[in-house]
């Protein structure tokens, strides 16, 4: 039986694209249908290539047409399985953040996936999903995992750890998305912080959108990785207490409502959603859920 990987191997399958519509969700069905996309991007690309190479006053016979037709779906279908035109992993991306995620069973741990949704550097982030479908009790898992430590770190800074535990929700998926390293190791990397050239210890590499001016870009960004969340989490603590650039998010102290806002306007993130997302999160049902439901744990 082919998989949907496999699928469509030609314009004409039509068995192969029904088993794409039919196929249960999985990053195998999602990469094969993101090709298909991309194939009919190319389709539109070499028709408007044809088009615009036509002589005025000249038309090709019925047949001839036809045929160009058909050659050209089946060139856009080849290309798109063998060449990387990057249209195919953004959208490939964007059907796997609206994918629901089955929470870990028995973990003390926050699950962690292949995506890493933003990228800093030096506290600077770029795209995230608006929310992510996460199950009650994975983003339970998820605060009980990461809460302690965060509490932690506020209490250094003398913020409200809300704020942070809002932040690490987005930045990793509540523990759904993070870059991996080499060897498929999570980067625990809770805040996203880039590995720059002055980041000597271990990295990961993921694909991330970058918003300049307003407009996404799809860039291969490398990140930090950690070897627990503590250290991600005292990590991040830094930053944000020896940059000059956060100060105002700290001196939020208690409030914070008003360290979401502060972080936003500080730069931290390319997305111009930024602080929207941070408000849904900190606001969000979700998180009361998670919070009660370690509280009743106790």
């Amino acid at each position: 039986m082919s998989t949907p990987s496999s699928a469509a191997s030609t314009y004409t399958d039509l068995n192969g694209l029904a088993s794409l519509k039919n196929a249960p969700t999985s990053p195998e069905a999602i990469r094969a249908v993101s090709q298909q996309v991309e194939a009919l991007f190319l389709q539109m690309m070499l028709k408007s290539m044809r088009d615009a190479s036509a002589e005025d006053g000249e038309t090709d016979s019925n047949e001839t047409s036809m045929y160009e037709d058909m050659f050209d779906k089946q060139v856009a279908l080849t290309l798109s399985k063998h060449t990387d035109l990057g249209i195919a992993r953004l959208f490939e991306r964007q059907l796997d953040a609206k994918t629901p995620t089955a929470p870990a069973a028995h973990s003390a741990a926050p699950r962690i996936g292949p995506q890493a949704p933003g990228a800093h550097a030096d506290g600077r982030s770029g795209g995230h999903p608006t929310s992510d479908a996460v199950t009650p009790q994975h983003a339970a898992q998820f605060v009980s995992a990461v809460l302690p430590t965060i509490r932690r770190a506020a209490a250094s800074l003398g913020v409200n750890p809300m704020g942070l535990l809002a932040q690490a929700a987005l930045e990793t998926g509540w523990g759904t998305r993070m870059a991996r390293t080499a060897d498929g190791t999570p980067s625990l990397n809770m805040f996203g912080i880039k590995a720059g050239e002055d980041w000597n210890g271990a990295r990961a590499v993921a694909d991330t959108v970058e918003f300049s001016g307003g407009i996404a870009t799809q860039r291969r960004t490398a990140f930090r990785a950690y070897g627990s969340i503590e250290e991600s989490v005292n990590d991040f603590a830094n930053l944000l207490g020896n940059s000059p650039r956060y100060r105002e998010a700290i001196a939020a102290g208690g409030n914070a409502q008003a360290y979401v806002h502060s972080i936003a306007r500080s730069g931290y993130a390319t997305d111009p959603e930024y602080g929207n997302k941070l408000n849904e999160i900190l606001n969000g049902g979700t998180l009361r859920a998670a919070l009660g439901a370690r509280t009743t744990a106790l």
